[in-house]
């Protein structure tokens, strides 16, 4: 309860600490965000006035579960890039995330792994238009739930505690799903701004 709260946190492996007091942290979701060079969410981490950062491990040919089949559009078992993303704030993890590519979309590309080659790292509308490929559009399905154990882990919050799972899908101009991703975000450490621009 006392985890929960804040007071106290847990650290896996070493023990049960008193907490330090922490800020929530904002994190905005829109499409403005995308930056021509760099990662959207380094950028907007500094506007907040924190270092961001992440890490990453990447599985290339990954078979796709029913799931994700269904959200990219393609059959059971056809291969992706998965990508499994710890997103840190000045040194804490404020965001989990684990994204999947069809792999016949990149492969053979200098954008077959995120985070590898000319365009790690600088998100997935602008890897794809390096191939090529213009997203045009993205659909995001927030919900709450209760954490896992292994994200409760990775965040630093108690077994079961609120966290907000936004299941998030690109499109292609042409109306393809080109990479799907679920986004886990902690409802005591940060707080979901959706910015929605208006076209005039």
């Amino acid at each position: 309860m006392l985890i929960s709260q804040g007071v106290l946190e847990g650290r896996a492996g070493s023990g049960t600490y008193v907490a330090e007091p922490r800020q929530r942290v904002r994190v905005v979701r829109s499409s403005a965000r995308e930056q021509p060079h760099g990662s959207p969410f380094r950028a907007d981490m500094k506007a907040l006035g924190k270092q961001g950062d992440w890490e990453s491990l990447t599985d290339a040919k990954v078979p796709a579960p029913a799931d994700i089949a269904a959200r990219l559009g393609i059959a059971e078992g056809d291969l992706c890039v998965r990508t499994a993303y710890e997103f840190l704030a000045d040194g804490r993890p404020v965001q989990l995330s684990t994204s999947w590519e069809p792999y016949d979309l990149t492969a053979g590309t200098l954008v077959v792994l995120p985070e590898g080659g000319p365009h790690a790292g600088t998100g997935v509308v602008n890897r794809m238009a390096a191939i090529g490929i213009t997203v045009s559009h993205a659909v995001e399905q927030p919900e709450p739930r209760q954490a896992t154990a292994e994200e409760a882990s990775l965040l630093g919050i108690q077994k079961a505690a609120l966290v907000t799972h936004i299941r998030r899908t690109y499109y292609s101009d042409q109306g393809r799903p080109v990479e799907t991703a679920d986004i886990i975000v902690p409802a005591a450490h940060c707080e979901i701004v959706y910015e929605i621009p208006i076209n005039r």
